[in-house]
């Protein structure tokens, strides 16, 4: 059972257990392979029950918790940091659209560190979520839906306990509706059909997946064929608040570790003009991340607060902005990190800061649900928002 069930929060992600994930950070990425250490660790701590309601088991946490531990988390270890966020943003879906049998089925196994949720969500053609190829089909019975689902990206797919899977509605003939659908390892025949080598975030295995098998209909996770409404309230929202807290904590701590190294095996002259002004642009472009995360999480919190969903143009966009900010910015400090390193201490994995792997994992992210499918998506949102409501 998880050590901190039925208890407030935590404050912050404990030093021990920060240690523990720093400290296979880098063999984890050299192998391509996922963090089992890291993973069993924040299985006893509590943590995949991090926004489980109390009432279930959970540490019941926020989304501004979330974004602050994600931060530290991704520090440590952004591949970590990654897999614990989307299994958390998987959790949001079922605490907020699962049914009452569902949740109190599900949600104390999650608390208790039973369930790590993998999400399947991505499609052959691309990372578009209402972009689904596969269908569902109903039993004679109607009570039992097979489900046969190809994924080229499922991050941590082999060693989940259980899925959140997109499927097309076996209902709907018009090509549009999909659903969302909960089902357990147990209940699959998972077979892997693509390797996992990338150039960064490597001990996400986050390789490709075939699942087939045979779920009952009250798996299903909101109404039939409506996961437009689950996206836009808790998936996407969710997505964009805690990859960008990975890719800032991650670009975060790398400054700290370079700054702490300049005049040891960082050899720059602290006085020089040209110096100052790299550093300070570094500082400013997390800077600007890290107040746009807080301020669009505030936003999101409060729509929540009121019983609202984040479904207006003027808030799509900002959680749009937030996700192409984060992922160029974070990306550019870091670049400017690894150029005033230089090539010795910058570009070696063998460095006593870890600017290679950093560069790497965020090279990721204006890719991990594209930049560009966003921009052009928020170019037409723009259009729909004359009043142009800022953040």
């Amino acid at each position: 059972m998880a050590e901190t069930s039925s208890t407030p929060p935590p404050t912050g992600v404990p030093a021990s257990l920060m240690e523990l994930v720093g400290r296979h950070a880098r063999e984890v990425d050299r192998d391509a392979r996922f963090p089992t250490e890291s993973m069993a660790a924040l299985r006893r701590n509590g943590y995949l029950g991090y926004l489980v309601p109390a009432e279930y088991g959970g540490m019941g946490g926020s989304l501004n918790g979330l974004v602050s531990d994600a931060k530290d988390l991704a520090g440590a270890c952004m591949s970590t940091a990654l897999i614990w966020a989307m299994h958390c943003q998987q959790v949001d879906c079922l605490v907020r659209h699962a049914g009452p049998d569902l949740k109190s089925e599900v949600l104390p196994r999650i608390a208790s560190g039973e369930i790590y949720l993998a999400s399947v969500t991505t499609g052959t053609g691309g990372g578009h979520l209402m972009s689904v190829d596969d269908s569902l089909t109903g039993a004679p019975d109607g009570n039992l839906l097979a489900l046969g689902r190809t994924a080229p990206v499922v991050t941590g797919g082999e060693y989940a306990d259980a899925f959140l899977v997109t499927m097309q509605d076996d209902t709907d003939h018009s090509g549009h509706g999909v659903s969302l659908i909960y089902a357990s390892r147990a209940d699959l025949t998972i077979r892997r059909v693509g390797e996992w080598n990338p150039l960064g975030m490597r001990a996400t295995a986050s390789g490709a997946l075939r699942l087939d098998g045979t779920v009952r209909r009250d798996r299903l996770v909101g109404q039939p064929g409506r996961f437009r409404e689950v996206s836009h309230d808790s998936m996407i929202p969710l997505g964009h608040l805690a990859w960008s807290a990975c890719w800032l904590g991650a670009a975060q701590k790398a400054f700290s570790g370079l700054l702490h190294q300049i005049g040891k095996t960082i050899r720059v002259d602290r006085g020089s003009p040209l110096v100052q002004e790299r550093i300070a642009r570094i500082r400013v472009d997390l800077e600007l991340v890290n107040a746009y995360l807080r301020r669009t999480c505030e936003e999101i919190e409060s729509q929540r607060d009121r019983g609202q969903s984040p479904n207006r143009p003027d808030l799509h966009i900002h959680l749009n902005t937030l996700k192409i900010a984060a992922s160029e910015l974070t990306f550019r400090a870091v670049d400017r990190m690894v150029q005033l390193a230089g090539l010795a201490v910058g570009y070696s994995a063998d460095a006593p800061i870890p600017l290679e792997r950093v560069f790497r994992d965020l090279r990721s992210a204006a890719l991990n649900y594209s930049n560009d499918r966003l921009l052009t998506a928020t170019g037409i949102l723009s259009l729909a928002d004359r009043s142009v409501r800022l953040l």
